[in-house]
């Protein structure tokens, strides 16, 4: 059993490489350096997702602190429940209603841009298109027949897919979208809502990973402070094996 376990462990990375090439993911480009990207982020998060949503491993102050919003403007703008400033950020939605409603419990997305990527969520969000034939309307190219409803809706609209058909060599028919043609227009233009999605990632890669710039730019002086070490040394051991030889 246990080298069972040990073998599906070692395939676990293959099959998920494997899972994710059926549909191209575009690249999002997100800068955590870019407070407004990082705070508009924070307010779309907060709007649109955080009703069925939480990121509970965050709490207010953190966010507010780090993405520079000041406490009492997060309290009046960002905190929809009567969660303290210095709270975890939950939700009161049910879990068991949440699964009757949607098929499963919205997930906590705290970690959800280290477990997907990046590439992924801005690809999923910008890929909803009509469907009449799902419970919410609307389907999805990268996670097909999802139970999500298109919470941007009111900021995209709604698009429609151009379907390509194939026969394979059994005769089957399959169905495979190679567009999307937006005919219901939102309250932004195209631009303008792959700019809002990407500020939206932007928040889920922080959320992941708050402390990563501080990480990285502690990282360099550690790395300087290896390369000082190395070349000391080097110098005390020529000084020791000088006289030896």
């Amino acid at each position: 059993m246990k080298k069972l376990l040990i073998a599906l462990v070692a395939l676990l990375p293959s099959l998920v490489f494997a899972a994710g090439t059926a549909v191209h993911l575009d690249k999002a480009n997100y800068d955590l350096t870019d407070k407004a990207s990082l705070q508009n982020g924070a307010k779309l998060f907060m709007n649109y997702c955080s009703a069925c949503h939480s990121t509970a491993h965050q709490r207010y102050q953190r966010v507010a602190t780090d993405l520079g919003i000041p406490d009492q403007l997060m309290k009046d703008n960002l905190i929809f429940t009567n969660s303290k400033i210095g709270e975890l950020m939950t939700n009161s939605m049910d879990k068991k209603d949440a699964a009757k409603w949607f098929g499963n419990a919205p997930l906590d997305l705290t970690l959800e841009a280290r477990l997907r990527g990046p590439d992924w969520i801005y690809t999923y969000l910008r890929s909803f298109y009509k469907d009449p034939a799902r419970p919410f309307g609307v389907n999805n190219v990268v996670f097909k027949d999802v139970g999500m409803p298109h919470v941007l809706e009111e900021l995209q609209g709604i698009p429609t897919a151009v379907f390509e058909t194939t026969v394979d060599e059994k005769g089957v028919e399959h169905h495979q979208v190679v567009a999307l043609e937006s005919v219901e227009s939102g309250e932004m233009s195209s631009d303008e809502y792959d700019r809002a999605v990407l500020d939206l990632v932007n928040f889920l890669v922080y959320s992941g990973e708050p402390n990563k710039l501080e990480r990285q730019s502690l990282g360099f002086w550690v790395i300087g402070f290896l390369i000082i070490l190395f070349v000391l040394s080097y110098l005390l051991k020529k000084e020791y094996w000088r006289d030896i030889h």
